[in-house]
């Protein structure tokens, strides 16, 4: 796997958010983070963020240190490894979410 950093979200966000504001496709994301049975939990501490199961809990991690861009595009990285297809999604979401998913791939 591609380590990606910060900045590589904060880029994509330049360019991206055409079709909704930040904050409220971050507020979307993190309703699909929990429809899809991931706790959302902000932490402070030297790490980037990322998912795991601990202890059955399913727990997704995001640096509150970082700006929204970083945590829409941790969120983002981690929805891109879940199988959606089956999820709705509001269709202007699933727009933005689609041209993250678009490039975040051309980076991979």
């Amino acid at each position: 796997m591609i380590k990606t950093s910060w900045a590589f979200y904060v880029t994509l966000e330049i360019q991206s958010f055409k079709h909704m504001k930040i904050d409220r496709f971050l507020t979307e994301l993190e309703k699909v983070v929990e429809e899809l049975g991931y706790t959302l939990r902000r932490e402070k501490g030297s790490f980037r963020g990322d998912f795991c199961v601990l202890e059955g809990d399913k727990i997704v991690m995001i640096n509150k240190m970082y700006p929204p861009e970083v945590h829409v595009g941790q969120i983002v990285r981690f929805l891109s490894k879940q199988n959606l297809d089956d999820r709705y999604i509001k269709p202007a979401v699933r727009k933005e979410l689609d041209t993250w998913f678009d490039r975040i791939s051309k980076e991979e």
